[in-house]
């Protein structure tokens, strides 16, 4: 990073523990704001400018809603907490008024032919994401100990939003979590014989808290990467969690093979969860709670996507024929 006020900028979130995805993505925006405005330093620009740079995304990038309100978050930061500037409440620009799209949906039997073929490495934790209604990275940061085996349920803890929610968990899933644990349960052994190895990450508060956690077989990740890496940040030897761009290869891939024609990504089977409830006669602020939206308005489009089928609404056409 050249720019030593964007290395400010990162040194100060990361001291303050913001999360590294969340620290890429505000440098971005903050640095294509910066480029914007012909590279002056935002503290000779304000709300006129900050107003100017959002209305050219929405008019001449034709960005998302999403996309546009990550960039002013982004920019409400760096005047708040940086400049110390805070900016008006009233800005006045173009809103970014993209559709939104209606979830890519599987049926049941798209999603029983994607398991037949998936790679079997990655097969449970695809189960997971279509049989809990997880989200990627929810899946890939489970720990051992956040299988309820008693309950038949699954432990997310700071999911999107630092919000924490109990997910149901199939039944037919304990026999291979009662495996895959035994595989972390060995990656776990071969690492305490190391003595470099420093256990597994854990969150600053509760790292603090537990001192002994990191190399307890319960804070292990469910899903070890196969090899040992060093800690970017503390530089101690680690094994951090399988890396979910593979999860994302292997699903895009899978797809493939089962000549599914639908864009299918990860997130696709958690909205095909979703809907599926629905359709079983679950009732929509149960949705909601499995599926960790703060607002029931979000899990309403799945109602929406079965508006759209002929379950509920019977075509003219059928009563001709």
């Amino acid at each position: 990073m050249a720019s030593p006020f964007l290395e400010y900028i990162a040194d100060y979130m990361t001291t303050r523990r913001y999360a590294r995805r969340t620290i890429d993505t505000y440098l971005y925006w903050i640095k294509f704001y910066i480029l914007h405005n012909k590279k002056q330093h935002p503290n000779a620009l304000g709300d006129q400018d900050v107003e100017q740079f959002l209305s050219f995304l929405s008019n001449q990038r034709n960005v998302a809603v999403k996309t546009q309100a990550t960039a002013l978050n982004a920019l409400c930061f760096l005047y708040k907490n940086i400049i110390q500037r805070p900016l008006s409440m009233q800005l006045n620009f173009n809103q970014a008024r993209v559709a939104q799209k209606l979830p890519v949906v599987l049926t049941r039997a798209e999603i029983q032919q994607l398991l037949l073929v998936i790679d079997p490495k990655y097969k449970l934790i695809a189960q997971l994401l279509y049989g809990s209604g997880l989200r990627l990275m929810e899946a890939v940061r489970l720990r051992v100990q956040d299988i309820d085996f008693d309950y038949l349920s699954v432990m997310v803890w700071q999911g999107k939003g630092n919000k924490n929610r109990r997910v149901t968990l199939a039944a037919e899933l304990v026999p291979l979590l009662h495996m895959q644990i035994h595989r972390a349960e060995q990656y776990f052994q071969v690492d305490c014989c190391n003595p470099h190895y420093a256990g597994v990450w854990l969150p600053h508060a509760l790292a603090r808290k537990y001192p002994a956690a990191p190399k307890e077989i319960g804070w292990q990740y469910l899903f070890p990467s196969a090899q040992l890496s060093v800690d970017p940040e503390s530089k101690l030897l680690r094994r951090h969690h399988i890396d979910e761009t593979t999860v994302r290869r292997a699903i895009k891939f899978a797809a493939r093979q089962a000549k599914i024609k639908k864009n299918v990504t990860c997130h696709t089977l958690r909205h095909s969860f979703a809907t599926h409830l629905l359709e079983a006669g679950s009732d929509i602020r149960t949705v909601q709670e499995q599926l960790g939206h703060s607002d029931v308005k979000t899990t309403q489009i799945y109602t929406h996507v079965l508006k759209q089928g002929g379950n509920a609404v019977k075509s003219p056409l059928s009563q001709l024929l």
